[in-house]
């Protein structure tokens, strides 16, 4: 298998702050708690000091959990270390339609292996993925791309009901609908070559699961092996022990939103942007519980039409909070808090401290946005918990099938070059058009006129040195002219115009789709269908820490 590994500034559309955090850690380390290398995991892992009365309570609930997804016993043995003291290495993604775009295995296969590292080192540590089922966006995960045949193919889920909008996605039933898009997409995959995926779609995603049960389901069947555990945040259970992180994150408010709003001010004064915008109002929670608040009989009808809706919690003044129709005031939110916490959910910003309030993470593996979050959730983590772990760049992959490896060879071409933009391409593919021995013709050419054109210039220059700016603008000219019949003669040699553009869409459609990273539009089942059983193997591989903040270049077989 040939991987080519290219650093992250070489890709499309990256932010300056990401670039930074990578490539000059010195300019961001302000924001952040440690750099982002393995010695910075193993040196975390070797302070850590996590409560084992917590290990085995989430430890408990986590079996529980996947016991329901049907893992098998490498995800027990690792749920058996965790309780015994072995540190976490976390990845997490939302919940997308069969398992979303690929950098979703991507992270899970991450962090599989960079646990696998830290084990090897000397330190006990197990990989746990964090399902975003709280996300109500449902919007970013009722849909996927999969390249077929030359072509993208959109699967995709009508929205919700009205009264659905808003609620967490994990609580979101698929409905009947997913009924004739696992049919389809299974025959796909069976086109492919690989029956078992194709079984495992069928078995994961049917009308009676919801988003989030479906893409653990799923998840189950290609990790388990591997040990992988999974978190799903919507339990009660785990709601109960986050619990005091709720109550703080109301408690601390004001000291917590000035932190905020300073780190945001430190953010744009060293010339980034961030992620998340914090208002005087913000709070760190959102509601997703009644919505009544002792209410006429009208209102409570609508109130209880949105029942279940996630809706942020904000400070309006003088002790007093609401979210949506819900009203309290500082006391009646603590105690609704600590009665009902299953009714509460971090934002964003309080998510991951959370998540390491739960588990003894020592690693996270994230992409681009979520490295930002941190460098504003970084004082969140230093007021409420003390500690904060490593965030490290998720590895990233642009699959290069046998088809797009010839045409990317015959045309000269690199994955780069198609990131460049369809004019790009087709200008350089034009030119690959010509024949060789007219190539020929055209390069000697084109240096005889180089030569003259010199020539012409020292014999000017001697002559009345203000002529030199009309030679220049003449050899501008002519190799423009040059290069605009090289090109159409390019064009000329393909039998039909056409072709250019259909190997030109493809490579688009799978190297680049919707202008964005193939990693973040396109599904990987497909690919490892193609790719044959040992394909999550040999990706598995290539997520170790070598390859942390790189973007490989990966030929299938």
């Amino acid at each position: 298998m040939d991987c080519r590994a290219l650093p992250s500034h070489k890709l499309p559309h990256q932010s300056k702050l990401f670039l930074e955090y990578l490539n000059n850690f010195s300019k961001v380390q302000a924001f952040y708690a440690h750099a982002p290398k393995m010695a910075s995991v193993t040196a975390v892992a070797s302070k850590l000091d996590f409560p084992k009365e917590l290990r085995s309570a989430v430890a408990a609930i986590l079996r529980a959990q996947n016991a329901a997804f049907g893992a098998g016993p490498a995800v027990f043995e690792n749920l058996d270390r965790l309780e015994k003291g072995a540190v976490a290495i976390v990845s997490g993604q939302q919940v997308g339609l069969f398992g979303g775009p690929a950098y979703s295995f991507y992270k899970a296969l991450s962090a599989i292996q960079l646990a696998n590292e830290v084990t090897r080192s000397g330190i006990e540590a197990v990989p746990v993925f964090w399902m975003a089922t709280e996300d109500h966006d449902v919007d970013e995960v009722r849909h996927v791309s999969w390249f077929q045949e030359g072509q993208l193919k959109r699967f995709e889920l009508a929205a919700p009901p009205e009264q659905e909008a808003g609620r967490p996605v994990g609580k979101i039933l698929l409905g009947p609908q997913i009924d004739e898009q696992v049919h389809e997409a299974a025959e796909l995959l069976v086109k492919q070559g690989s029956v078992l995926l194709a079984q495992f779609l069928k078995e994961s995603y049917n009308r009676g699961e919801t988003y989030g049960s479906a893409f653990a389901k799923l998840f189950v069947r290609l990790f388990s092996q591997l040990g992988l555990i999974l978190l799903d945040p919507l339990d009660p259970a785990l709601h109960r022990i986050a619990a005091p992180v709720y109550r703080q994150a109301i408690e601390d408010r004001d000291t917590l939103n000035e932190k905020l709003l300073r780190r945001g001010k430190e953010l744009e004064a060293a010339g980034f942007s961030a992620q998340v915008k914090v208002t005087a109002t913000s709070t760190l929670l959102f509601y997703m519980g009644n919505q009544c608040n002792e209410c006429g009989d009208k209102a409570q009808t609508k109130a209880q039409a949105s029942d279940g809706v996630r809706k942020a919690i904000t400070a309006n003044g003088h002790g007093k909070f609401q979210a949506g129709e819900k009203q309290w005031a500082t006391a009646e939110l603590l105690k609704a808090i600590e009665s009902t916490p299953q009714d509460f959910s971090p934002s964003a910003l309080l998510r991951a401290v959370v998540q390491d309030y739960l588990l003894p993470t020592v690693g996270y593996i994230g992409g681009a946005a979520e490295i930002a979050y941190f460098a504003q959730s970084e004082v969140v983590y230093r007021h409420v918990l003390g500690r904060m772990p490593v965030i490290l760049p998720r590895p990233d992959f642009t699959l290069v099938d046998i088809k797009a490896a010839k045409l990317l060879r015959v045309y000269n071409l690199k994955v780069e070059d198609i990131w460049a933009g369809s004019q790009e391409v087709r200008r350089r593919m034009e030119r690959a058009s010509v024949p060789k021995e007219l190539s020929r013709d055209f390069d000697r050419n084109h240096k005889q006129v180089t030569k003259m054109l010199d020539q012409l210039h020292d014999q000017l220059k001697k002559l009345d040195p203000t002529l030199q700016g009309a030679v220049e603008t003449a050899r501008k000219k002519i190799e423009y002219q040059i290069d605009k019949l090289r090109r159409k003669t390019g064009r000329a040699t393909v039998a039909k115009a056409t072709l250019l553009a259909v190997y030109e869409n493809f490579l688009e459609q799978l190297l680049y789709p919707h202008k964005v990273l193939q990693s973040r539009e396109l599904c990987l089942l497909p690919f490892l269908a193609r790719w044959g059983p040992g394909g999550l193997t040999e990706l598995q591989k290539l997520c170790g820490s070598k390859n942390l903040g790189h973007h490989c270049i990966v030929q299938l077989s």
